[in-house]
C-alpha cells in the first residue's frame, strides 16, 4: 500500500482534481476532491505518512473542496465545503481551505461515526495506557497534547476526538495533525524544534491556526488500541503552579458526559461505556505554566 510522500507533488495533485484522493485515518477512509494548490500541499507535507487507498476502494467519507462559481471566485475569493456533494457549511475564504477539511473531516467522524462513543478531547498513551484530555478551547488542551506526543515520548492517538469502543471499552485511535492556535503555534515551535507545522492561517473564527504534523509512529500504529487509565482536565494559567486535583468518580462522569458529541444519542449503550471508562480511570483537575512541569507528571503518571 502506498502512502502520499510517495506518490510526488504531480501525482497527488492529479489525484485530488481527479476522482479523488483516499486517505485512511485510523479506522475511517475519506476520499477527497479538490483542485485548490494549497490543499495539495498541505497534504502533502501533513499526510505523508498516511495509507493511500485504490482509486475504486470505499471510503466512509467524500468531501470536495471546491471554489463557488459566482464572481467571489475572483473577488475576495472563497471555498466551499461538500459533503456526498451537499454543503453543509458556509463558504470561508480561499485561504482557510485546508483547516475547513480538517474541521469538515472533523465533523464526519464526530456525527456519524456512533458505533462508538465520541468525547471532545485529545487523547495520548505511553506503555498501553491513556490519557484523556478534555478541555474548552483555550484551555492549553492542543499546546500541552503537541508536547506530549513532540518531546514526551507519548503516542498520539488524537487530539480532537477520543473514540471509545462501546463492547470492550478500548480506545481506538484516529492520529491526524494537531490543531494549534494563536500563542501555541510559537510556543510549539520554539519548545519542540524538529515539529512539522503547516503555514499559519490568519482571521479564522479561531483566530491564527497552524497544524503540527502527527508522530510518524503513531500513524504506524493507527490500528493499536489503548487502554483508558487517566481523564486530566487541563488548563493553562500564565504564572501557576502546577497543580493536580484528584477528582471524585461522580464528577468526573459528569464533566465527560458534558464532553460526549453523542452521548444522548447511544442512550444506555453510551451510559454503560462512560460508566466503565470512569471506573477503570483516575480522574484530576489539572493546571500549568510550564510545560517541562507538566510533561513530568505526565511521566510520572505513565511510570506508576
Amino acid at each position: 500500500m502506498n502512502d502520499v510522500a510517495s506518490l510526488g507533488p504531480a501525482r497527488l495533485r492529479a489525484a485530488l482534481g481527479g476522482s479523488g484522493l483516499t486517505l485512511r485515518t485510523g479506522r475511517f477512509a475519506t476520499r477527497l476532491q479538490t483542485a485548490i494548490p494549497g490543499v495539495a500541499d498541505s497534504i502533502a507535507l501533513l499526510y505523508a505518512d498516511y495509507p493511500v487507498l485504490d482509486e475504486d476502494a470505499f471510503a466512509d467519507f467524500h468531501l470536495q473542496l471546491t471554489r463557488p462559481l459566482t464572481p467571489r471566485r475572483w473577488l475576495k475569493p472563497q471555498v466551499t465545503l461538500l459533503y456526498d456533494g451537499r454543503s453543509l457549511f458556509r463558504p470561508l475564504p480561499l485561504d482557510q481551505a485546508f483547516p475547513m477539511f480538517e474541521w469538515g473531516l472533523n465533523w464526519c467522524v464526530s456525527s456519524r461515526a456512533n458505533r462508538y462513543l465520541i468525547v471532545h478531547a485529545a487523547v495520548v498513551e505511553k506503555n498501553g495506557r491513556a490519557a484523556i484530555l478534555p478541555a474548552p478551547p483555550g484551555s492549553g488542551k492542543s499546546t500541552l497534547c503537541a508536547a506530549l506526543v513532540g518531546r514526551g515520548g507519548w503516542r498520539l492517538l488524537s487530539d480532537e476526538l477520543t473514540m471509545l469502543r462501546l463492547d470492550d471499552g478500548l480506545l481506538v485511535p484516529l492520529p491526524r495533525p494537531v490543531s494549534l492556535k494563536n500563542g501555541s503555534i510559537d510556543v510549539i515551535r520554539a519548545y519542540v524544534p524538529d515539529a512539522v507545522l503547516s503555514r499559519p492561517v490568519t482571521d479564522t473564527t479561531k483566530g491564527t491556526v497552524a497544524h503540527m504534523k502527527a508522530p510518524a509512529a503513531s500513524v504506524l500504529r493507527a490500528g493499536d488500541t489503548a487502554l483508558p487509565a487517566w481523564v486530566v482536565f487541563p488548563r493553562y494559567a500564565a504564572d501557576a503552579p502546577l497543580s493536580a486535583q484528584a477528582l471524585p468518580r461522580a464528577d468526573t462522569f459528569m464533566e465527560l458526559a458534558a464532553n460526549c458529541f453523542n452521548y444522548s444519542l447511544l442512550a444506555a449503550s453510551g451510559f454503560e461505556a462512560l460508566a466503565g471508562l470512569v471506573e477503570r480511570s483516575q480522574g484530576y483537575r489539572f493546571t500549568y505554566s510550564v510545560l517541562d512541569e507538566a510533561l513530568a507528571f505526565f511521566d510520572g503518571l505513565a511510570a506508576a
